[in-house]
């Protein structure tokens, strides 16, 4: 039985490394992604508390300065959140073209994989009349050669 060889295994092989460091690009955003929202939910908590101490030195006895270090705490905060939120949105940014180019990676070797079913399928049909052939010329010889011996 002949072997079935796909002539472009290399291509197919080259499509599956592709794939596989999309997804670990894609990891690898959503890793950063998720540690730029764990950093922005502490801002806001840290400006929470911020808020709340100064709340707390407003209700007590007066202290200018204790409340204006407050406030720049807060603002500060407030500051760094606006950036963080920027982080934020550039490693959603990043997470969503990595998600494009996995699709693409996915799409691209399906495709070959599905091309490689195909040659496949067609291999088979070629074998398959392969043998019917040879079974034919079994057959045709095998009947043929008979007479051949009895005519003599």
């Amino acid at each position: 039985m002949a072997k079935f060889i796909y002539r472009m295994q290399n291509i197919l092989a080259i499509k599956l490394k592709l794939e596989e460091q999309a997804k670990s690009v894609y990891s690898m955003a959503q890793v950063k992604l998720t540690e730029e929202e764990e950093k922005l939910e502490q801002l806001i908590q840290k400006k929470e508390n911020y808020q709340r101490e100064l709340v707390h030195k407003m209700t007590l006895k007066l202290n200018v300065k204790d409340i204006i270090h407050g406030e720049d705490a807060v603002e500060i905060t407030k500051y760094a959140i606006q950036l963080q939120e920027i982080s934020v949105k550039n490693a959603k940014m990043q997470v969503e073209a990595a998600r494009i180019k996995l699709n693409e990676a996915m799409v691209e070797r399906k495709i070959q994989e599905k091309l490689k079913e195909n040659a496949f399928e067609e291999f088979k049909i070629e074998v398959n009349a392969e043998e019917k052939k040879e079974i034919d010329e079994l057959v045709s010889y095998k009947y043929s050669k008979p007479k051949d011996v009895v005519n003599k």
